[in-house]
């Protein structure tokens, strides 16, 4: 299969993972055998490492609390960042984390189920790390737009009526 068939199936499954193979047959115009042998490729080779529903948490009941960390740090010799992004990203707390250009050279993304929770684990687990020389942590207040989805539940006109 050429190279932008396959880019584009991973485009549609990235958009919504819930499209079966056969859809992403019928709207290519392959055969569904194709895209199954295409999806195993990218699976096996880690191109595709999960599939996932983006959940907008602030709809359901449940308590979560949200923090964006930036981490300065020492990088070591001959491995550089990786070595502590290592240490970082096995905590189960951690989320996510990214080697960053600008003032701050990590920024970690925390989950937690209360404010009390992240600000221990950055206290106690994170500042605490070899090599770790500094923190910033920011709580996520509200989101409203996420990997391309908005999660406002929409503009509400706020135009006045005119009447004649």
């Amino acid at each position: 299969m050429e190279k932008e068939k396959k880019l584009e199936i991973l485009r549609l499954l990235q958009e919504n993972a819930r499209r079966s193979p056969a859809m992403i047959a019928s709207m290519l115009g392959v055969e569904e055998a194709v895209v199954l042998q295409v999806m195993d490729e990218f699976e096996r080779d880690r191109v595709i490492v999960r599939y996932s529903a983006m959940v907008n948490w602030d709809k359901v009941d449940e308590r979560r609390v949200t923090a964006v960390i930036d981490v300065k740090v020492t990088p070591q010799r001959d491995v550089g960042f990786d070595a502590i992004a290592q240490r970082i990203y096995r905590f189960p707390e951690v989320s996510s984390v990214f080697l960053m250009s600008g003032a701050y050279d990590l920024q970690v993304v925390v989950v937690g189920n209360h404010i009390r929770e992240v600000a221990q684990f950055v206290s106690e687990k994170l500042s605490t790390l070899e090599h770790v020389n500094s923190t910033t942590t920011h709580f996520l207040l509200k989101r409203y737009k996420w990997d391309g989805v908005i999660f406002d539940d929409g503009e509400q006109d706020q135009r006045l009526v005119i009447t004649p």
